[in-house]
């Protein structure tokens, strides 16, 4: 469908390009390109970021701890942290209950941490301006 047939008067499909959803989707994903360009010199994404940073906080921790603190869905973690221990940035932990696997941040995960904080500082302090206020 053509853009141009919504700017019709009274089309009752217009106020659909109001959406907040919509609009918060969009500036989501703004600010996700905002920070994976900030992060990519230092080979990480923002997820990825995030998931080193909660670990060096938390310590090892499982899963599904992770998942629900950083808000997101399950498959989404494990494809990253595959990557993660893959560059051996974080290591899967044994645990008493064979079906956990608590993850932890390895000493290459925490010097890729820190060299990438100064860019994560520089991104943070961009996105008011740049988009509208914080969180």
């Amino acid at each position: 469908m053509c853009i141009c047939t919504l700017r019709r008067v009274g089309d009752p499909l217009r106020e659909t390009m109001q959406c907040h959803c919509l609009a918060a989707r969009k500036r989501a994903r703004a600010i996700t390109r905002h920070f994976e360009a900030a992060l990519r010199p230092h080979g990480l994404r923002a997820t990825q970021f995030s998931i080193l940073a909660m670990l060096a906080l938390a310590g090892p921790s499982p899963m599904g701890r992770i998942a629900l603190a950083l808000g997101l869905e399950r498959t989404t973690l494990t494809r990253a942290a595959a990557l993660l221990e893959r560059d051996g940035l974080l290591a899967a932990r044994r645990a008493p209950d064979a079906r956990a696997r608590p993850l932890a941040i390895t000493p290459a995960g925490r010097r890729r941490l820190k060299a990438a904080l100064p860019a994560w500082r520089r991104a943070q302090a961009a996105v008011p301006a740049r988009f509208g206020t914080g969180p």
